[in-house]
């Protein structure tokens, strides 16, 4: 359904088109659609604004549907938290990083510190949730890192690319939820946690979200990890398929 709205309304080549329309993570389609020779540019701002009206739109929703304060600090102050929990805290984000990059795993910077921090959590080193300000950091570089792919944009891409990124947004958002109201209705999950789960948008914006809300994290990361390892594992496979016939 994507495919055809980039190549038929937005004029789209097929590489582009491809790796605009799947929902996985920003950075993974950008090198995927690269060396398919796609535009780069152009799937940078598609995603940029899929991630952006989504993470923009879903708070308004949340606190409409669920009465969610997400004004509220997200945790205890710094001031009044274990100084040795957020060293260890501080610690386990850095070493993750690294470790992850060193084995080259796909969303390094988010997905290295989350297992690495699951595992001191599982062990009983870390007992302790990120105080406010580190939550807030994250939403600022999180804020920074969508915002900067606008730099430089012309009246043509915010025409052509934007307009198809909110127009992709929106189509998703109906999809996913048809979703959510399916999980919701059968009591497969509670729907917040279903709405969150469901939503596209990234993969950490959409954790953050969780974190100030106080859903279930589990339920919330494992969905989005789930959608971003089935995109990247299966998008190039098949596109060399349908390229072939």
């Amino acid at each position: 359904m994507a495919i055809p709205l980039f190549r038929k309304v937005f004029g789209f080549d097929h590489a582009t088109a491809w790796y605009a329309a799947m929902p996985g993570g920003l950075q993974d389609m950008l090198v995927f659609g690269q060396e398919a020779g796609g535009d780069v540019r152009a799937l940078s701002l598609i995603h940029a604004t899929r991630v952006l009206a989504i993470v923009t739109v879903a708070p308004l929703l949340m606190t409409w549907l669920w009465q969610v304060d997400l004004s509220r600090a997200p945790g205890r102050p710094a001031a009044e938290s274990d100084p040795v929990q957020i060293v260890i805290l501080l610690a386990a984000g850095l070493a993750g990083w690294k470790l992850a990059e060193r084995v080259r795993l796909f969303g390094a910077s988010i997905l290295g510190p989350m297992i690495l921090a699951a595992a001191l959590s599982l062990a009983g080193i870390i007992t302790a949730r990120p105080p406010s300000e580190m939550i807030w950091a994250a939403q600022l570089f999180i804020g920074l890192s969508v915002g900067v792919k606008y730099t430089g944009i012309t009246a043509r891409e915010i025409r052509v690319d934007v307009g198809a990124g909110l127009v992709y947004a929106i189509l998703l958002s109906l999809i996913s939820l048809g979703f959510i109201e399916l999980l919701t209705l059968t009591g497969i999950a509670p729907g917040e946690e279903a709405f969150l789960a469901f939503l596209p948008g990234g993969q950490a914006e959409m954790v953050v979200i969780a974190l100030m809300a106080g859903a279930d994290l589990a339920f919330v990361v494992s969905h989005h990890l789930l959608r971003v390892i089935l995109v990247i594992l299966c998008a190039p496979i098949a596109a060399r398929l349908f390229t072939r016939r």
